[in-house]
């Protein structure tokens, strides 16, 4: 199981793991039902930050929180949520066309517009975040890359290749077993965790229907995009039930 763990730490986030880790063919099918695992790494680092910073001034202390965000996982998934965002508008509901845009490397307005909307979200709510209530902090990785998992099971993959096809061959019942554990996580935190996930529901049912309309399944762009999404939207729910 290390294997497919380092795997998914290395193809999710920044953190250094032996190259080697991505010479193993099965090991990215296998890592799928880690994601939620590195969530929860991820989640647990933001509340680590949260306590080191927890005498600082709100606004600089949420804007080092959301820089070490970002800078986790490379900024990964936002961009493909800019790639989304181009893709959704300027293929005026077309599928190949949707699909054409999310493979062009430039970004444009929608692009531009939708990242730093969704950042000043997540950079409002951590700077609403009250003293020492960061529980918000470990649920929105943990569920963002939970519903990843989810739309492998749940969604048919768009592209006959790409980089999520490595991932289709997933043992499901381990990977359903991953995402039920997680949906179990937000109750500890009572009934603003409840909420987190209510939210998390309501904005993977949304995804998951705009994708099915527009593209027959999903891309890793909109996976990408998916992760943000839940993020920024478990954050301002947890900050709304929390104040």
């Amino acid at each position: 199981m290390l294997k497919p763990l380092l795997f998914a730490f290395g193809f999710l986030t920044r953190v250094p793991v032996p190259a080697g880790v991505f010479a193993d063919t099965s090991a990215q099918a296998r890592s799928l039902a880690c994601y939620p695992l590195v969530g929860a790494a991820l989640g647990a680092m933001l509340v680590g930050v949260a306590w080191s910073l927890r005498d600082a001034p709100p606004l600089l202390a949420a804007a080092v929180m959301l820089a070490v965000w970002v800078a986790s996982t490379g900024a990964m998934h936002l961009d493909g949520l800019a790639d989304s965002a181009d893709a959704w508008v300027g293929g005026l509901g077309d599928r190949e066309r949707t699909l054409a845009i999310m493979k062009d490397p430039r970004s444009g307005p929608m692009a531009v517009s939708a990242v730093v909307l969704l950042l000043l979200l997540k950079f409002a709510a951590l700077a609403s975040l009250p003293p020492h209530a960061w529980g918000g902090l470990l649920l929105a990785p943990l569920l963002g890359r939970a519903t990843l998992t989810l739309a492998f099971l749940t969604t048919p993959y768009a592209r006959v290749l790409g980089m999520g096809t490595g991932l289709l061959h997933a043992r499901r019942g381990l990977c359903m077993t991953a995402v039920l554990a997680t949906a179990v996580v937000p109750f500890a935190f009572g009934m603003a965790g409840a909420l987190v996930l209510a939210v998390t529901a309501l904005v993977f049912v949304l995804w998951r229907r705009a994708c099915l309309q527009r593209l027959g399944g999903f891309t890793g762009d909109t996976a990408g995009a998916l992760a943000e999404l839940v993020e920024a939207a478990a954050m301002v729910a947890w900050v709304l039930a929390i104040n």
